[in-house]
């Protein structure tokens, strides 16, 4: 087992890790830039080092302060958390040539599934179900426009390095084609230095399901069943939760093979995620794999009694898994309580916490890094809080998340907990009867 894991993130998910890493007797080290010197995650590591200023490509970005953190306090792994450096294959490399442990996959597996033209190439050849579609990277918009008369509008392309929503476009006709080319190209370019495009039918109206997968460093794999995370906006989860409402115990058995041979296909090591579009039908195919812990993890955790967290640095320090798959055997549901005004259109809500008091009782967790007193910086992303709640049928979890929303009390900026009480009371939720499309005309109710 490591002596030390420096985690290199911040916020909640790096508290997240620290707390974990106590409980296994492992010391930890934070990473920290300027603005946020006074987050939970400097003050409960062990150790914690500034590694720059605000800007995330000056600090969490930047792998040679980073590698010089985990030098000058001798760590022996890094942990990514999720975003930032965890699915960056120069980092793995960087970290492996300096003899740290990445806890994370190999940087091949991370490239081999970062770009998602050969993530669906490697699928194909594995046998797992793959939305219809190019065969690689388009050439041109010449060859895009053929092979969309071909399949049938509508299409969509997508950045091959894309992720987030960024670099996606709905093609509905031939003659919309160049302009969604150039400005799905130009955007795709700007965010990930990479304009490569693969196209796809488009599916019109499904649900987003994936599995949760594990796999150790002996070509073992296992599924931690699913989680339902159809309730997005513009490509950005808000609620998930687990089983889904819209599973069947004949459709958990053909995702859960077909995460397991996804994950098999690369000799997958770590915890990750197979992201599957899912039809009316229950035809299902694979989106794009996820090769770290995902923001949504703790309701998978909720349901199964399993730490992936622990999981995945046992597993990163050489130890095999059980190989067992899990049917959940209770219902949890996630809000993700973002700094953000619903009432005017999710604006990014930065500053001070003046008065904070989160929700408590059985089947109640709250995964967070904020106080009271506590700026939050306009400099990340807006998440500062999940809520999940447990209980043995989804009617309870509901009812639940009504509960502790209503005692969740943030003051001093704007955050979307108005949304989700809306939600929670919003019938087609509460019937299970939504898609990925369920928030397009979405409006707050005052």
């Amino acid at each position: 087992m490591f002596k030390k894991i420096l985690i290199a993130n911040r916020g909640e998910i790096a508290l997240r890790i620290i707390r974990t890493c106590k409980e296994m007797g492992v010391k930890t080290v934070a990473v920290y830039s300027t603005a946020d010197k006074e987050s939970l995650h400097v003050r409960f590591a062990d150790e914690a080092v500034c590694i720059g200023p605000a800007p995330s490509s000056e600090s969490y970005l930047k792998i040679p302060a980073i590698i010089a953190a985990a030098e000058i306090t001798n760590a022996d792994a890094i942990h990514p958390g999720y975003g930032f450096l965890s699915e960056n294959s120069k980092f793995s490399k960087i970290c492996q040539k300096h003899n740290i442990k990445f806890i994370g996959p190999s940087p091949e597996m991370i490239d081999g599934m970062g770009d998602k033209a050969t993530a669906k190439a490697t699928m194909d050849k594995a046998k797992v179900p793959t939305i219809p579609g190019s065969k690689g990277l388009l050439k041109d918009v010449a060859q895009g426009i053929k092979l969309a008369e071909k399949m049938g509008y509508p299409v969509i392309i997508k950045a091959t390095a894309g992720g987030g929503g960024k670099g996606m476009r709905v093609i509905n006709a031939s003659d919309e084609f160049q302009a969604a080319w150039d400005s799905a190209r130009q955007e795709s370019k700007a965010a990930f230095g990479n304009d490569g495009m693969y196209m796809e039918k488009y599916l019109e109206d499904p649900r987003h399901i994936e599995v949760q997968i594990i796999g150790d460093q002996y070509g073992n794999v296992a599924h931690l069943s699913e989680r339902d995370c159809s309730i997005q906006r513009r490509h950005q989860k808000l609620i998930e939760e687990t089983p889904s409402p819209f599973m069947t115990d004949a459709l958990r058995k053909k995702m859960g093979e077909a995460a397991i041979k996804a994950g098999k296909a690369i000799n997958y090591e770590g915890v990750g995620t197979i992201e599957f579009l899912v039809n009316a039908d229950k035809s299902f195919y694979f989106m794009e794999m996820n090769t770290r812990i995902q923001v949504e993890h703790p309701i998978t955790e909720e349901v199964i009694n399993y730490d992936l967290i622990r999981e995945q640095i046992k597993v990163a320090a050489g130890e095999k898994i059980s190989g067992k798959s899990y049917t959940p055997q209770l219902c949890a549901i996630e809000c993700r309580i973002n700094a953000e005004d619903p009432y005017k259109n999710f604006m990014p809500s930065p500053g001070v916490i003046t008065s904070l008091h989160k929700p408590g009782g059985h089947g109640v967790r709250v995964d967070t890094h904020v106080y009271q007193g506590y700026m939050i910086p306009p400099n990340y992303d807006s998440m500062i809080a999940k809520l999940i709640t447990v209980a043995q049928t989804r009617e309870e979890a509901i009812a639940k998340m009504k509960r502790a929303l209503s005692e969740f009390v943030i003051e001093g900026i704007k955050t979307t907990i108005p949304f989700h009480k809306q939600m929670m009371r919003d019938e087609n939720y509460i019937s299970g009867n939504y898609t990925i499309k369920y928030l397009d005309d979405f409006e707050m109710k005052k």
